[in-house]
């Protein structure tokens, strides 16, 4: 039984979009979903279900980070049988070539948090998209002609670090973005043999220290929404 997420047996669908903001969700779902209803509003981490295009899809509010994030997918996927993850999000450029509201596919993701070597007994875990996905969302932003970018992120623990110049290491060393939920999401579908991958919008950049509103990164990441919804296809 699940405690987090006040669902019944098959009001979920076997694809979730998930977004850390439950808002984005609810602008989604509202948006682009015909015949929706909401299955979960507990501690306001709003869950959606609906139609797109004859296809059923979901959309779930996560909140932030990685401990959020588990919560979460764990239990979409042990109790509702949810076979494929797509995350929604926003993210912070670590890269000058990459802008305010480019999406970034998300091919791997590194992390600072302990959540991988608490499992693998100390050692590192490489957490990985699936392919099949990260090719079809790449495939569909290149035929609109979106900003696009594939490659590594960081998924981080630390909002606010004590050490302003931290990202810079690991922008040496290529990584496109840093964001607070992937590895996370990457990690459990490996471990349950389902599919995942992490869409992300460009809502600041540390190099330039540009920003958008909260208001914005709400509302206005359509061209990363359109691209999830093509992988119903």
């Amino acid at each position: 039984m699940s405690i987090h997420i006040g669902a019944k047996p098959g009001d979920i669908a076997e694809t979730v979009f998930i977004a850390g903001d439950p808002l984005r969700a609810k602008y989604m779902a509202n948006k682009y979903l015909s015949d929706v209803s909401c299955y979960n509003e507990v501690r306001g981490m709003y869950g959606y279900t609906g139609n797109y295009q004859g296809k059923r899809i979901s959309v779930q509010g996560t909140g932030m980070g990685i401990p959020s994030t588990a919560i979460y997918v764990n239990e979409l996927i042990r109790e509702y049988q949810v076979k494929t993850l797509v995350r929604i999000g926003s993210c912070g450029s670590l890269q000058p070539h990459i802008k305010l509201y480019d999406l970034v596919v998300g091919m791997s993701a590194s992390t600072d948090s302990s959540i991988n070597k608490l499992q693998f007994n100390g050692m590192d875990f490489a957490a990985c998209a699936d392919f099949g996905l990260l090719h079809k969302a790449y495939t569909f932003a290149e035929q609109q002609k979106f900003p696009v970018k594939v490659g590594h992120i960081l998924s981080t623990d630390v909002f606010y670090d004590e050490d302003p110049e931290a990202w810079k290491l690991w922008s040496r060393y290529g990584v496109l973005a840093v964001e607070m939920e992937s590895n996370c999401l990457y990690t459990l579908a490996a471990k349950y043999g389902i599919q995942a991958l992490s869409l992300l919008t460009v809502s600041d950049s540390l190099v330039t220290k540009e920003a958008i509103s909260s208001e914005e990164r709400e509302k206005s990441f359509d061209q990363m929404m359109q691209t999830a919804l093509s992988l119903l296809g």
